[in-house]
């Protein structure tokens, strides 16, 4: 069976959670997030976890997911620092939000070989979309210069916050099941005649009903680590103009190399319901949520008992 690698991006900072949300606990016997997704992905073949985290928070995500996971699997960490910039490039004055998805990817180059599934920290996806991303990663294999990719697609309405806005990234999907472009949308919400993203004007604008987004859960070949070193010193170059808060995001990376036919990416349908802790209002809900699918009997009590 091939070597699959779970690359977790750990190290957002949480701005409107207000606090250390990868660690906070959640489940039955505190459990984080993130040791579900680690258990899934066990669970469905993959071998190896990369961590992806910042310095700041290193001791205290160490010693909380050192206890349950150093143990199970083989488990790397790395750290995705400001000054982590291609060479001709210092970190502006002022910056202090990570550079986002595409460079905590990127930083993780050196640690990852294998067919990888790239993942949030503090978001819950379900068994199934790590037995989809496991089944179709066994199998990856770029050819004629183009990437094979995959990416699980979430319902657009299963992926909503009851307690304010979330970024999403809409996909268009073709025919065959790939994906033909996504573009990362801010400030996503519900409103009773549908779901809508506030424009670059500031105006609500509609979003087709049942669209697949992306949840940040992907699998990627090691090609991709080539692609993100290319692109991202051009990405630090056309933001200039709002380098203090512009992120190099995934999604982004990824509509671009499907836009230019160097990637197919194969959007793995899931029912799933996402919840995650984007607001502290969340975690009481991602608590109960949890709680229901242990007493269905998907995950045991204490998820980690011999």
């Amino acid at each position: 069976m091939a070597s699959l690698t779970l690359l977790v991006m750990a190290a957002g900072i949480g701005s409107r959670y207000g606090g250390l949300k990868q660690i906070d606990p959640v489940g039955p016997n505190g459990e984080i997030v993130v040791e579900y997704s680690v258990y899934d992905a066990l669970r469905a073949g993959f071998d190896k976890v990369v961590f992806v985290i910042r310095s700041e928070i290193e001791d205290a995500f160490r010693e909380r997911i050192g206890r349950s996971v150093e143990s199970r699997v083989e488990t790397t960490y790395v750290l995705q620092e400001l000054d982590r910039l291609p060479a001709g490039f210092s970190l502006p004055a002022g910056r202090t939000k990570p550079w986002g998805t595409g460079h905590a990817i990127l930083c993780a180059r050196r640690s990852v070989v294998t067919p990888f599934a790239a993942i949030n920290a503090d978001d819950f996806y379900g068994r199934t979309a790590f037995d989809a991303l496991a089944g179709h990663l066994r199998n990856a294999g770029d050819s004629g210069g183009i990437s094979d990719y995959a990416m699980v697609g979430y319902v657009l309405e299963n992926t909503l916050s009851e307690h304010g806005h979330v970024a999403r990234g809409v996909c268009k999907t073709g025919a065959d099941g790939c994906l033909v472009d996504i573009r990362e949308r801010q400030r996503v919400r519900g409103f009773p005649d549908g779901v809508k993203f506030a424009g670059d004007d500031g105006a609500w604008v509609g979003l087709p009903a049942g669209s697949f987004v992306s949840m940040n859960i992907w699998g990627f070949t090691p090609g991709l680590f080539g692609e993100l070193e290319a692109r991202f010193p051009a990405f630090l170059r056309a933001s200039a103009p709002d380098i203090l808060k512009a992120e190099f995001l995934i999604p982004e990376v990824v509509g671009s190399l499907v836009r230019e036919g160097k990637a197919r990416v194969k959007i793995l349908p899931t029912a799933e319901k996402w919840f995650g802790v984007t607001y502290p209002e969340d975690r009481a809900r991602v608590q109960a949520a949890i709680r229901e699918i242990v007493a269905r009997g998907v995950y045991p009590e204490d998820l980690w008992e011999a």
